[in-house]
């Protein structure tokens, strides 16, 4: 029994030792490997560079969320009416610089003389300048006033002392003579003197206020335009002076006088007839209607001793024709009533640069039409072309009508388009050219419609 006991026992003994034996050798191996990955994780580390641990998604998605990064935004320039490209397509394209800063050296130069401008020399010209260079227009008259800019009141102080020599306007052999101010080209502000009643050599003594800033007088011209009051009728235009260049001329911090010709206005021809216009501008949607009215005492063109007249009107911006428009033909009369409106597209920014070229033709069936007269309507004007449309532009949204003699030919200060610098006057000669053109078109039209109809 105890031989069967030891035995036992010593089988027992020998299997734990196995079991430990076997636990030590698995050990030693596990301690093995977590070496030699230490080692070939120190390899790795010596041989390649740092590798971040956060993934790039993270990063970017950081930035993004960074409040002191701005992100830029997409800027539109404002929306042009369609009809209004149609207008600024016609014109040529403008390039506007940004004021640019500019650094002047000091040269040396044997004589200082050379090169340089001296305004004593210019000064006497830039004081005589006038609305117009035309030598055929008479002078009514002198203006005396003076000119002083004032720093304190930031305002050009205009006086006006009197008128001499002013031409006779009534049937008694005086006139009724008063002066508007105007300092263009904006006209939100003008100056009117008070009239004085029967007086050829008026004096006025008036001082004016113009709040301007200095540096914009150099964009600034002055305007005295003379009229003869009149109680029962529209008053006569006796003239203007115009004066430019304010900062050129002289120093206007010191009062300086002026004493200048008064320039004539055209005289008004009545053998062709007249033409009764209203205008009337709409600045927020920047439309301009021409509502042509009534004609009278036309010249009669045909053999009968009557017309048959119709109105053209165009649109000229810097010499080019932007549009134009006609109205309907008025059989055997000399003296139409249209009553019909004619309607521009123009932009606020352009109502100083557009001429309107006003024609009243004869239209014939047989022969070329012909021009019976015509007049012209806009801001570089002189006369009663020049005021209608000022007066339009202090009234706006009402219409404002006026009384139009024709000439026989447009004023020489328009830059007309090509065809119409060429000849303003429709000449007989260009339109029996024109006539025979459309002809010899209609005929090949109906050539080229009667081989079309034969093929077939």
């Amino acid at each position: 029994m105890a031989a069967v006991l030891l035995a036992a026992v010593g089988y027992h003994c020998a299997a734990t030792w196995r079991w430990l034996m076997g636990r030590s050798r698995r050990e030693s191996q596990d301690s093995n490997c977590d070496s030699q990955s230490r080692q070939a994780a120190i390899r790795i580390s010596h041989s390649l560079p740092d590798l971040q641990t956060e993934p790039l998604k993270q990063e970017y998605v950081q930035e993004h969320k960074d409040a002191g990064k701005k992100v830029l935004r997409q800027t539109t320039l404002p929306i042009v009416p369609t009809r209004h490209q149609t207008f600024q397509r016609q014109l040529s394209h403008r390039l506007d610089l940004p004021s640019i800063q500019f650094s002047i050296c000091s040269l040396e130069r044997a004589d200082s003389s050379i090169g340089l401008i001296k305004p004593e020399l210019y000064k006497n010209e830039l004081v005589r300048q006038s609305s117009t260079d035309s030598g055929e227009l008479e002078f009514c008259g002198k203006l005396h006033f003076a000119l002083k800019y004032d720093q304190e009141v930031e305002a050009l102080v205009v006086k006006i002392f009197e008128a001499r020599d002013l031409p006779i306007k009534d049937v008694l052999g005086s006139s009724d003579p008063y002066i508007k101010v105007f300092l263009l080209p904006d006209r939100k502000k003008k100056f009117q003197t008070k009239v004085h009643r029967k007086n050829l050599n008026p004096v006025f003594n008036e001082t004016f206020l113009f709040s301007v800033p200095y540096e914009e007088l150099r964009q600034r011209y002055l305007q005295f335009s003379v009229y003869d009051f009149d109680r029962f009728s529209r008053h006569d235009l006796i003239g203007h002076v115009v004066l430019k260049g304010l900062l050129e001329s002289a120093d206007l911090t010191q009062e300086i006088e002026y004493t200048m010709n008064i320039l004539a206005a055209p005289q008004e021809k009545k053998d062709l007839g007249e033409l009764m216009l209203s205008l009337c501008y709409l600045p927020t949607a920047g439309r301009l209607t021409v509502t042509v009215i009534k004609g009278r005492n036309l010249k009669a063109m045909d053999i009968n001793g009557s017309s048959d007249p119709y109105v053209k009107i165009c649109l000229i911006c810097q010499g080019k024709r932007i549009k134009k428009k006609k109205t309907t033909v008025k059989k055997n009369t000399l003296s139409p009533v249209y009553n019909e409106a004619l309607v521009f597209d123009l932009p606020y920014e352009n109502v100083y640069d557009v001429t309107l070229l006003v024609k009243v033709i004869d239209y014939d069936m047989i022969g070329p039409n012909e021009l019976i007269g015509c007049t012209a309507i806009g801001s570089s004007l002189i006369g009663i072309g020049r005021d209608h449309w000022l007066e339009m532009l202090d009234n706006s949204r009402k219409p404002v009508a006026q009384w139009y003699p024709l000439n026989k030919s447009l004023p020489t200060n328009i830059a007309l388009p090509s065809n119409d610098q060429q000849n303003a006057g429709l000449s007989c000669l260009n339109m029996k050219r024109w006539w025979k053109s459309k002809a010899r078109i209609s005929q090949l039209q109906k050539d080229l419609t009667d081989s079309i109809q034969f093929t077939k």
